[in-house]
Protein backbone atom coordinates (compact mmCIF):
# COMPACT_ATOMS: atom_id res chain seq x y z
CA UNK A 1 0.00 0.00 0.00
CA UNK A 2 2.85 2.38 0.89
CA UNK A 3 4.45 1.97 -2.54
CA UNK A 4 1.13 2.66 -4.29
CA UNK A 5 0.67 5.87 -2.29
CA UNK A 6 4.29 6.86 -2.99
CA UNK A 7 3.78 6.38 -6.73
CA UNK A 8 0.64 8.54 -6.81
CA UNK A 9 2.23 11.25 -4.65
CA UNK A 10 5.31 11.25 -6.88
CA UNK A 11 3.19 11.87 -9.98
CA UNK A 12 1.31 14.69 -8.30
CA UNK A 13 4.56 16.31 -7.15
CA UNK A 14 5.85 16.06 -10.72
CA UNK A 15 2.59 17.57 -11.96
CA UNK A 16 2.69 20.65 -9.77
CA UNK A 17 6.46 21.14 -9.70
CA UNK A 18 6.90 20.88 -13.46
CA UNK A 19 9.63 18.27 -13.55
CA UNK A 20 10.77 17.30 -17.03
CA UNK A 21 9.71 13.83 -18.16
CA UNK A 22 12.17 10.98 -18.02
CA UNK A 23 12.63 10.99 -21.76
CA UNK A 24 12.10 13.34 -24.64
CA UNK A 25 11.73 10.49 -27.09
CA UNK A 26 8.86 11.21 -29.46
CA UNK A 27 8.67 8.13 -31.62
CA UNK A 28 7.38 4.61 -31.21
CA UNK A 29 9.30 1.59 -29.99
CA UNK A 30 6.76 -0.99 -31.03
CA UNK A 31 3.58 -0.17 -29.11
CA UNK A 32 0.93 2.28 -30.19
CA UNK A 33 -2.64 3.29 -29.58
CA UNK A 34 -4.38 1.59 -32.49
CA UNK A 35 -7.83 3.13 -32.04
CA UNK A 36 -8.82 2.36 -35.60
CA UNK A 37 -12.41 1.60 -36.53
CA UNK A 38 -13.45 -1.63 -38.18
CA UNK A 39 -15.66 -1.43 -41.24
CA UNK A 40 -19.12 -2.84 -40.47
CA UNK A 41 -21.21 -4.59 -43.13
CA UNK A 42 -23.56 -7.55 -43.36
CA UNK A 43 -21.68 -10.57 -42.12
CA UNK A 44 -18.72 -8.57 -40.82
CA UNK A 45 -18.04 -8.98 -38.03
CA UNK A 46 -19.25 -12.56 -38.22
CA UNK A 47 -20.20 -12.64 -34.54
CA UNK A 48 -21.98 -10.31 -32.15
CA UNK A 49 -19.90 -7.16 -31.70
CA UNK A 50 -19.87 -4.46 -29.03
CA UNK A 51 -19.53 -1.79 -31.73
CA UNK A 52 -22.61 -3.11 -33.54
CA UNK A 53 -24.51 -3.32 -30.25
CA UNK A 54 -23.88 0.36 -29.47
CA UNK A 55 -24.54 1.36 -33.09
CA UNK A 56 -27.94 -0.34 -32.92
CA UNK A 57 -28.72 1.50 -29.68
CA UNK A 58 -27.81 4.83 -31.26
CA UNK A 59 -29.79 4.20 -34.46
CA UNK A 60 -32.76 3.15 -32.32
CA UNK A 61 -32.62 6.41 -30.34
CA UNK A 62 -32.46 8.35 -33.61
CA UNK A 63 -35.50 6.49 -34.96
CA UNK A 64 -33.76 4.54 -37.74
CA UNK A 65 -33.59 1.08 -36.20
CA UNK A 66 -36.41 -0.95 -34.66
CA UNK A 67 -34.96 -4.45 -34.59
CA UNK A 68 -33.31 -6.43 -31.79
CA UNK A 69 -30.27 -4.87 -30.14
CA UNK A 70 -28.15 -8.00 -30.35
CA UNK A 71 -24.80 -6.81 -31.72
CA UNK A 72 -25.25 -8.67 -35.01
CA UNK A 73 -24.90 -6.68 -38.23
CA UNK A 74 -27.72 -8.10 -40.33
CA UNK A 75 -30.06 -6.74 -43.01
CA UNK A 76 -32.16 -4.73 -40.54
CA UNK A 77 -29.09 -2.92 -39.20
CA UNK A 78 -27.77 -2.31 -42.72
CA UNK A 79 -31.16 -0.88 -43.72
CA UNK A 80 -31.12 1.51 -40.76
CA UNK A 81 -27.59 2.59 -41.68
CA UNK A 82 -28.76 3.34 -45.24
CA UNK A 83 -31.52 5.62 -43.93
CA UNK A 84 -28.98 7.37 -41.70
CA UNK A 85 -26.61 7.78 -44.65
CA UNK A 86 -29.35 9.26 -46.87
CA UNK A 87 -30.17 11.90 -44.25
CA UNK A 88 -26.44 12.78 -43.95
CA UNK A 89 -25.95 12.95 -47.75
CA UNK A 90 -23.62 9.94 -47.74
CA UNK A 91 -23.48 7.02 -50.16
CA UNK A 92 -26.36 4.78 -48.97
CA UNK A 93 -24.52 1.47 -49.17
CA UNK A 94 -25.35 0.20 -45.70
CA UNK A 95 -21.64 -0.08 -44.87
CA UNK A 96 -20.19 1.74 -41.87
CA UNK A 97 -16.85 3.01 -43.18
CA UNK A 98 -14.77 6.09 -42.26
CA UNK A 99 -17.28 8.69 -43.57
CA UNK A 100 -20.21 7.07 -41.78
CA UNK A 101 -18.21 6.62 -38.58
CA UNK A 102 -17.39 10.32 -38.68
CA UNK A 103 -21.06 11.24 -39.16
CA UNK A 104 -21.98 8.97 -36.25
CA UNK A 105 -19.39 10.66 -34.06
CA UNK A 106 -20.73 14.11 -34.91
CA UNK A 107 -24.34 13.02 -34.31
CA UNK A 108 -23.80 11.24 -31.02
CA UNK A 109 -21.33 13.53 -29.30
CA UNK A 110 -22.52 15.49 -26.31
CA UNK A 111 -23.01 19.29 -26.49
CA UNK A 112 -19.97 21.45 -26.03
CA UNK A 113 -19.34 22.31 -22.39
CA UNK A 114 -18.94 26.01 -23.00
CA UNK A 115 -18.31 28.56 -25.72
CA UNK A 116 -16.70 30.94 -23.24
CA UNK A 117 -13.03 31.70 -23.85
CA UNK A 118 -10.74 30.48 -21.07
CA UNK A 119 -8.94 32.98 -18.85
CA UNK A 120 -5.37 33.85 -19.85
CA UNK A 121 -2.85 31.49 -18.31
CA UNK A 122 0.94 31.23 -18.36
CA UNK A 123 1.00 27.59 -17.35
CA UNK A 124 -1.43 25.03 -18.83
CA UNK A 125 -1.34 21.42 -17.66
CA UNK A 126 -3.47 18.29 -17.92
CA UNK A 127 -4.14 15.71 -15.22
CA UNK A 128 -5.69 12.38 -16.29
CA UNK A 129 -7.05 9.98 -13.65
CA UNK A 130 -7.33 6.48 -15.12
CA UNK A 131 -9.27 5.25 -12.07
CA UNK A 132 -12.01 7.87 -12.33
CA UNK A 133 -11.65 8.21 -16.13
CA UNK A 134 -11.44 12.01 -16.03
CA UNK A 135 -9.26 14.65 -17.66
CA UNK A 136 -8.77 17.95 -15.86
CA UNK A 137 -7.26 21.07 -17.43
CA UNK A 138 -5.28 23.28 -15.02
CA UNK A 139 -4.54 26.95 -15.62
CA UNK A 140 -1.73 28.38 -13.47
CA UNK A 141 -2.10 25.55 -10.98
CA UNK A 142 -5.88 25.82 -10.61
CA UNK A 143 -8.39 23.32 -12.05
CA UNK A 144 -10.38 25.01 -14.81
CA UNK A 145 -12.47 22.29 -16.44
CA UNK A 146 -12.93 18.53 -16.12
CA UNK A 147 -14.12 16.08 -18.77
CA UNK A 148 -15.07 12.39 -18.88
CA UNK A 149 -12.71 10.23 -20.94
CA UNK A 150 -12.17 6.64 -22.01
CA UNK A 151 -8.80 5.11 -21.23
CA UNK A 152 -7.01 1.91 -22.17
CA UNK A 153 -8.41 -1.53 -21.56
CA UNK A 154 -6.64 -3.66 -18.96
CA UNK A 155 -5.07 -5.66 -21.81
CA UNK A 156 -3.77 -2.42 -23.39
CA UNK A 157 -3.43 0.06 -20.49
CA UNK A 158 -2.90 3.79 -20.83
CA UNK A 159 0.71 4.74 -19.99
CA UNK A 160 1.09 6.21 -16.50
CA UNK A 161 3.57 8.92 -15.68
CA UNK A 162 4.61 12.44 -16.50
CA UNK A 163 4.68 13.32 -20.21
CA UNK A 164 4.43 16.31 -22.55
CA UNK A 165 2.44 17.18 -25.64
CA UNK A 166 4.78 16.92 -28.62
CA UNK A 167 2.38 17.06 -31.58
CA UNK A 168 -0.99 18.62 -32.40
CA UNK A 169 -3.05 17.72 -35.44
CA UNK A 170 -6.57 18.01 -36.82
CA UNK A 171 -8.28 14.96 -38.32
CA UNK A 172 -5.08 12.99 -37.78
CA UNK A 173 -6.43 9.64 -38.99
CA UNK A 174 -9.31 7.23 -38.97
CA UNK A 175 -10.39 6.34 -35.45
CA UNK A 176 -8.88 9.38 -33.73
CA UNK A 177 -11.80 11.78 -34.02
CA UNK A 178 -11.33 15.42 -34.93
CA UNK A 179 -8.23 16.36 -32.88
CA UNK A 180 -4.97 14.72 -31.79
CA UNK A 181 -2.59 15.70 -28.99
CA UNK A 182 0.41 13.37 -29.19
CA UNK A 183 2.44 12.54 -26.06
CA UNK A 184 6.14 11.71 -25.69
CA UNK A 185 5.61 8.29 -24.14
CA UNK A 186 9.06 6.67 -24.42
CA UNK A 187 7.85 3.19 -25.39
CA UNK A 188 5.15 3.91 -27.96
CA UNK A 189 2.80 6.22 -29.81
CA UNK A 190 -0.04 7.47 -27.58
CA UNK A 191 -2.12 10.61 -27.32
CA UNK A 192 -5.33 12.40 -26.39
CA UNK A 193 -7.88 12.41 -29.18
CA UNK A 194 -11.53 12.50 -30.15
CA UNK A 195 -13.65 9.51 -31.00
CA UNK A 196 -16.47 8.44 -33.27
CA UNK A 197 -17.57 5.97 -30.57
CA UNK A 198 -18.91 8.37 -27.92
CA UNK A 199 -20.59 5.51 -26.06
CA UNK A 200 -17.11 4.40 -24.95
CA UNK A 201 -16.48 7.58 -22.95
CA UNK A 202 -16.27 6.86 -19.22
CA UNK A 203 -15.02 3.29 -19.69
CA UNK A 204 -11.86 1.24 -20.21
CA UNK A 205 -12.12 0.89 -23.98
CA UNK A 206 -9.06 2.08 -25.93
CA UNK A 207 -5.75 0.57 -26.96
CA UNK A 208 -3.99 2.93 -24.57
CA UNK A 209 -4.88 6.41 -25.83
CA UNK A 210 -7.17 8.82 -24.01
CA UNK A 211 -10.46 9.31 -25.84
CA UNK A 212 -12.63 12.40 -25.46
CA UNK A 213 -15.91 13.50 -26.98
CA UNK A 214 -15.03 15.31 -30.21
CA UNK A 215 -16.47 18.60 -29.01
CA UNK A 216 -14.55 18.33 -25.74
CA UNK A 217 -11.20 17.75 -27.44
CA UNK A 218 -12.03 20.53 -29.90
CA UNK A 219 -12.64 22.83 -26.92
CA UNK A 220 -9.32 22.15 -25.20
CA UNK A 221 -7.28 21.92 -28.42
CA UNK A 222 -6.52 25.66 -28.74
CA UNK A 223 -5.70 25.93 -25.02
CA UNK A 224 -3.02 23.23 -24.96
CA UNK A 225 0.36 24.27 -26.40
CA UNK A 226 3.05 21.92 -27.61
CA UNK A 227 5.18 21.28 -24.55
CA UNK A 228 2.27 21.26 -22.10
CA UNK A 229 2.71 18.83 -19.23
CA UNK A 230 0.38 15.82 -19.02
CA UNK A 231 0.35 13.70 -15.86
CA UNK A 232 -1.50 10.37 -15.96
CA UNK A 233 -2.20 8.66 -12.63
CA UNK A 234 -3.18 5.11 -11.70
CA UNK A 235 -1.62 1.93 -10.34
CA UNK A 236 0.99 0.62 -12.82
CA UNK A 237 0.82 -2.94 -11.49
CA UNK A 238 -2.91 -3.59 -11.12
CA UNK A 239 -4.15 -1.45 -14.03
CA UNK A 240 -3.28 -4.10 -16.57
CA UNK A 241 -3.98 -7.73 -17.44
CA UNK A 242 -2.45 -9.75 -15.96
CA UNK A 243 -1.70 -7.69 -12.83
CA UNK A 244 1.87 -7.85 -11.52
CA UNK A 245 3.00 -9.59 -14.70
CA UNK A 246 6.46 -11.17 -14.78
CA UNK A 247 8.86 -8.62 -16.31
CA UNK A 248 11.81 -9.60 -18.49
CA UNK A 249 14.24 -8.22 -21.07
CA UNK A 250 12.63 -6.09 -23.81
CA UNK A 251 9.39 -5.58 -21.83
CA UNK A 252 8.10 -2.03 -21.69
CA UNK A 253 5.37 -0.14 -19.84
CA UNK A 254 4.50 1.88 -16.77
CA UNK A 255 5.24 -1.08 -14.49
CA UNK A 256 8.75 -1.38 -15.93
CA UNK A 257 9.28 2.34 -15.36
CA UNK A 258 8.22 2.07 -11.70
CA UNK A 259 10.62 -0.85 -11.14
CA UNK A 260 13.38 1.26 -12.73
CA UNK A 261 12.59 4.12 -10.35
CA UNK A 262 12.73 1.79 -7.35
CA UNK A 263 16.03 0.22 -8.43
CA UNK A 264 17.43 3.72 -8.98
CA UNK A 265 16.40 4.78 -5.45
CA UNK A 266 18.22 1.71 -4.15
CA UNK A 267 21.34 2.77 -6.05
CA UNK A 268 21.25 -0.27 -8.32
CA UNK A 269 20.13 1.30 -11.59
CA UNK A 270 21.97 4.15 -13.33
CA UNK A 271 20.30 3.96 -16.73
CA UNK A 272 17.51 5.92 -18.36
CA UNK A 273 14.15 5.67 -16.58
CA UNK A 274 12.03 5.28 -19.68
CA UNK A 275 9.89 2.18 -19.13
CA UNK A 276 11.94 -0.10 -21.41
CA UNK A 277 13.99 -3.04 -20.07
CA UNK A 278 17.42 -2.99 -21.72
CA UNK A 279 20.81 -4.54 -20.91
CA UNK A 280 21.59 -2.00 -18.16
CA UNK A 281 18.37 -2.86 -16.32
CA UNK A 282 19.22 -6.56 -16.80
CA UNK A 283 22.41 -6.16 -14.75
CA UNK A 284 20.53 -4.22 -12.06
CA UNK A 285 17.96 -6.99 -11.72
CA UNK A 286 20.67 -9.65 -11.34
CA UNK A 287 22.33 -7.58 -8.59
CA UNK A 288 19.03 -6.94 -6.82
CA UNK A 289 18.08 -10.62 -6.83
CA UNK A 290 21.51 -11.61 -5.49
CA UNK A 291 21.26 -9.07 -2.64
CA UNK A 292 17.91 -10.60 -1.62
CA UNK A 293 19.02 -14.22 -1.98
CA UNK A 294 16.69 -14.86 -4.89
CA UNK A 295 17.47 -17.34 -7.64
CA UNK A 296 19.77 -15.99 -10.35
CA UNK A 297 17.35 -15.02 -13.08
CA UNK A 298 16.61 -12.02 -15.28
CA UNK A 299 13.01 -11.60 -14.16
CA UNK A 300 10.89 -9.48 -11.86
CA UNK A 301 8.50 -12.11 -10.53
CA UNK A 302 6.41 -12.45 -7.37
CA UNK A 303 9.39 -12.92 -5.01
CA UNK A 304 11.13 -9.92 -6.60
CA UNK A 305 7.99 -7.77 -6.34
CA UNK A 306 7.77 -8.64 -2.63
CA UNK A 307 11.44 -7.79 -2.11
CA UNK A 308 10.91 -4.46 -3.89
CA UNK A 309 8.05 -3.71 -1.50
CA UNK A 310 5.19 -3.80 -4.00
Amino acid sequence: MGKKIYFLLTLLVLFFCGTTPASGYTGSSGQCCQDTEQVLRIGAPSRASEDVYHLQQLLNRLGYYHGPVDGIYGPATAGAVKLFQIDRHLLPDGVVGPATWNAIGQTATRPAASQQAPPPAKDVRILIDTTRRTLTVFFDGQPYRQYPVAVGKFETPTPLGNFRVVRKAMHWGTGFGSRWLGLNVPWGLYGIHGTNKPWSIGSYASHGCIRMHNRDVEEIYPWIPVGAQVTITGNPFTYREPPFRDLRRDFCGSDVMEVQRTLARLGLFKGKIDGTWRWDMEESVYRFRALHNLSRDNVIDKPAYRALGF
